[in-house]
């Protein structure tokens, strides 16, 4: 069975899945990596569950066209979507923090330093 390892916030999770997993599937249904994957919408249109691919990432299929979509050039930094990745070999992953967007400024709203 892959053995999935998973980097974030200065932690590695660990654990193995059946072969053929799509780890955002999984963390779905609250088995592992729950909830140490961060994702949104699980078809590819958020990029909230992209990882950087540190080993294993020969063994992945070539990524498809919404990887390329919404990575661009991030995937020649070696980055892909959790989402759209189907395991079927060991794989080691990071991912960053998720980043809490500002709120927007409303036009004419005076801000103090």
């Amino acid at each position: 069975m892959p053995l999935i390892k998973i980097h974030k916030n200065g932690e590695v999770f660990e654990g193995e899945v059946q072969p053929k997993t799509n780890l955002v599937v999984r963390a779905g249904i609250r088995q592992f990596p729950y909830p140490h994957l961060s994702y949104g919408c699980g078809m590819g249109k958020c990029a909230k569950c992209m990882c950087k691919v540190l080993k294993g990432g020969e063994t992945l299929a070539e990524p498809n066209w919404k990887e390329k979509k919404m990575l661009g050039s991030r995937l020649e930094q070696g980055y892909r979507l959790a989402c759209q990745l189907w395991v079927e070999e060991d794989l080691e992953l990071a991912q960053e923090a998720a980043v809490t967007p500002a709120s927007p400024k409303k036009p004419g709203t005076v801000t103090s330093s």
